[in-house]
């Protein structure tokens, strides 16, 4: 468990920056926020309902909410999180958790309100079909009865996903949900991670055996690099299964990614976009990886048992999102994102944007900090 740590100066600031900015986008926005192009937001098609990213809007106001206690941005994060209805007629991918845990289970643990709940449940209930018993994973993309490439496939942004079933295996009383969430952990975690503590993207896997096939990547540089965010997915994701599940090899894979990834950060602690990338220091960073990796670093020092440990990782959290506010943020730019300098995909020539997650994780850990008593 982590120390008391006194808050950092500019953090009173920092929230109301992002609360000030999530107001102004709140009046602008028609749609659900993506990233930035030109400063402004590109918002996805309304038949989308969202996309993956719908829930990390709609936790951004319920964040906002809980920071500032004014009841519009609860009812804001109540009408958005109905946009994401929908998505429970999709079962194509993986992504119900983070659309549906940042989108209802958060605003239920914040407001209490019971209404949030059903929906939440019936979002586990739909990702645990996804789960392949032969492999012991949950598969990334894809219909159920899609291709084989896309019924073997599993990517480290799942890890991410499963609180929404260790959450429902509370909420329910069946423990189904939580055995196939630390199964998918204890897969990803035999496959994904290498001996050095790095980690790969994307796995693929013989749908019909379960046998493993090879490592690969979608966003990052090679099947053999590190892409940076999917990384700190993974320090989040590990901590999470530790804390739901208290089996300690979770907690020694997220301590591993950190060892692994601490001394290949830059100066100012925002990692270039893949750990591996032949062009650093001239090449693009990702602020969303930085954000995403001071929340999970809050996380893991919230469970860490070793309190040593536990005041490392969280000075490291405060010393990333010193960084972010003083370096990445849009303060004097006046962009409509929180965070400048995101990058999407590289190889798919997205980069140096404002990224709606990072923005989303960026104020999480800010509301870590500033109310570590929140249950997030």
């Amino acid at each position: 468990m982590t120390n008391h740590i006194p808050s950092p100066s500019w953090l009173d600031d920092a929230l109301e920056f992002c609360i000030v900015k999530t107001r102004h986008n709140l009046a602008t926005l028609t749609d659900f926020p993506e990233r930035t192009e030109g400063g402004q937001w590109i918002q996805i098609a309304p038949e989308q309902h969202g996309w993956w990213v719908g829930g990390h809007w709609v936790g951004l106001l319920w964040l906002a909410y809980a920071a500032s206690g004014d009841p519009a941005l609860s009812a804001a994060a109540h009408t958005w999180a109905g946009r994401l209805l929908p998505q429970l007629n999709d079962q194509s991918d993986h992504d119900l958790g983070f659309l549906f845990e940042l989108g209802f289970v958060l605003g239920y643990r914040l407001t209490g309100d019971e209404s949030l709940k059903p929906s939440a449940l019936q979002a586990a209930s739909i990702l645990s079909r996804r789960f392949n018993p032969r492999g012991q994973f949950i598969q990334a993309w894809g219909s159920l009865d899609a291709s084989p490439e896309l019924r073997g496939r599993t990517i480290m942004d799942t890890m991410m996903n499963l609180d929404l079933l260790f959450w429902a295996a509370k909420e329910t009383g069946n423990s189904y949900y939580a055995e196939i969430a630390a199964a998918h952990a204890r897969t990803t975690l035999i496959h994904h991670l290498r001996a050095d503590g790095s980690t790969s993207h994307v796995c693929d896997f013989d749908p019909e055996t379960g046998a493993f096939i090879k490592q690969g990547t979608h966003q990052g540089l090679s099947a053999t690099s590190c892409w940076s965010r999917g990384q700190a997915w993974g320090v989040y994701g590990f901590a999470d299964c530790y804390r739901a599940t208290g089996d300690p090899i979770f907690l020694n894979a997220s301590r591993r990614l950190m060892v692994y990834l601490w001394p290949r950060l830059p100066a100012d602690l925002v990692p270039f976009w893949d750990y591996d990338s032949p062009l650093i220091p001239n090449d693009v960073r990702d602020s969303s990886a930085a954000s995403v990796l001071a929340a999970g670093l809050l996380s893991l020092a919230a469970v860490e048992n070793d309190p040593n440990l536990a005041s490392i990782w969280q000075n490291r959290a405060i010393s990333i999102l010193e960084a972010l506010w003083k370096t990445y943020t849009s303060l004097k730019s006046g962009e409509a994102c929180l965070l400048l300098h995101g990058t999407r995909s590289k190889p798919h020539n997205l980069m140096d944007h404002g990224l709606i997650y990072g923005d989303y994780y960026f104020v999480e850990a800010l509301m870590r900090l500033s109310k570590p008593k929140l249950s997030l």
